[in-house]
């Protein structure tokens, strides 16, 4: 079995760069207007799916199972299509969750179609999305699979309490990756990040929404119900870490690089990154600290006014068939959302993917998954004062 390529798709829980396009709509519906909401019954189109067998689907590079000897092949998909007769275009233009989000805001705001029936961004994302109602609501009736397979912890996150405007597509760990040979010691608290042995050697993540929940747990803050309280005691944590030359700096993705050549030591990161790591250095180690870890996920969405919504579902569900689950493990190698998908991949013949089923970053064993929890989001109110304090930190 082939290793998936270094540059990981969830390692694309991309950046809040700047306030943008996206915290300006917050920023409009934090002041009591809400001038780009759609109404329940204003999101749906003629569904076409039943005449009309095929759909568009947005996702992100490399972000699907492809065949070892032909990269343009996806057998997951193939087989889906070979087996409803519905054709799917299937369209890797998603790089950056606020970039996707400017590239179809204009039509989903002007009750406009998109010309996708299915989208994958973070989660923080969709729930942006669906304070505005710019997504459909899924028929479970369809989705026979993802109602009996979806993880548990996964089930309701707070921005969509039952999920029943996202299915996670893949899930993953924001916790901490520490080079344990170069370091010497074990790091088990989100505290040890402030230790003196590591100064001018760590990094944090720069982007807001992948960096605070993890920071808030090291305070022992619970990130289903986190406060602006929770969130300023970071930024006042964080401030002087800066100013004391603890940080090396924040990083995008690229803390890889820091990790893989000793620059860095310790540094926020996410688990599949770490899985891909490890094939060429098992001195680097990733832990879920005591205090707890963020679990989050990139999901499915149908946009509004998508005419082949049932189609999609369909897609949706397939995905949530344990072998099927299985089969797009074994490439991403991030958090599998399915856990029935253990047992087909610890009974294979192949030693490389049986051994998969025994990695906790892929299917948490009990221990981990006691001290994951998905955060609450940011809320359309919190985020221009929230990113305007985090990027004045992290020089963004």
């Amino acid at each position: 079995m082939a290793l998936p390529p270094m540059n990981s798709p969830l390692s694309r829980r991309t950046l809040l760069r700047t306030l943008g396009m996206g915290t300006l709509l917050g920023g409009l519906a934090g002041c009591g207007v809400r001038p780009a909401y759609v109404s329940a019954g204003d999101r749906a189109a003629t569904d076409v799916s039943a005449t009309d067998k095929r759909l568009t689907w947005a996702n992100w590079p490399l972000y699907i199972d492809t065949d070892d000897e032909d990269q343009t092949r996806r057998p997951t998909l193939e087989a889906f299509q070979k087996r409803t007769g519905i054709s799917v275009d299937y369209v890797e233009e998603i790089n950056d969750n606020d970039e996707f989000f400017g590239k179809i805001s204009p039509a989903l705001m002007n009750h406009q179609r998109t010309g996708r029936d299915l989208i994958v961004i973070s989660d923080w994302m969709c729930a942006r999305f669906v304070r505005l109602g710019w997504v459909q609501e899924l028929d479970r009736a369809h989705q026979p699979n993802v109602t009996k397979y979806l993880d548990p912890l996964l089930r309701s996150p707070a921005f969509d309490p039952g999920r029943k405007f996202t299915v996670p597509w893949q899930s993953g760990i924001t916790g901490i990756a520490y080079n344990r040979r170069r370091l010497g010691r074990e790091i088990r608290h989100v505290s040890e990040l402030w230790a003196s042995d590591l100064k001018g050697r760590v990094t944090l993540l720069s982007g807001l929404d992948e960096a605070f929940a993890l920071l808030m747990q090291g305070n022992g803050v619970d990130i289903t119900r986190w406060t602006a309280d929770d969130f300023h005691t970071v930024c006042d944590q964080v401030d002087k870490q800066v100013r004391k030359g603890q940080i090396r700096r924040f990083t995008g993705n690229d803390y890889i690089k820091d990790l893989s050549s000793g620059d860095v030591l310790a540094c926020q990161a996410y688990s599949g990154d770490v899985i891909q790591l490890q094939a060429d250095d098992p001195d680097i180690r990733f832990v879920v600290p005591e205090e707890g870890a963020e679990l989050w996920s990139e999901s499915l969405m149908v946009p509004n006014l998508a005419r082949h919504k049932t189609n999609a579902e369909r897609l949706i569900d397939y995905y949530y068939e344990p072998e099927v689950a299985a089969e797009l493990a074994t490439w991403v190698n991030y958090v599998c959302p399915v856990p029935a998908a253990q047992d087909i991949l610890a009974s294979s013949k192949d030693e490389d993917t049986a051994a998969l089923a025994e990695d906790p970053l892929i299917f948490p064993d009990g221990a981990m998954r006691r001290r994951l929890a998905i955060a609450r989001d940011i809320t359309s109110q919190e985020r221009v004062e929230f990113a305007k304090r985090w990027n004045a930190i992290a020089g963004l």
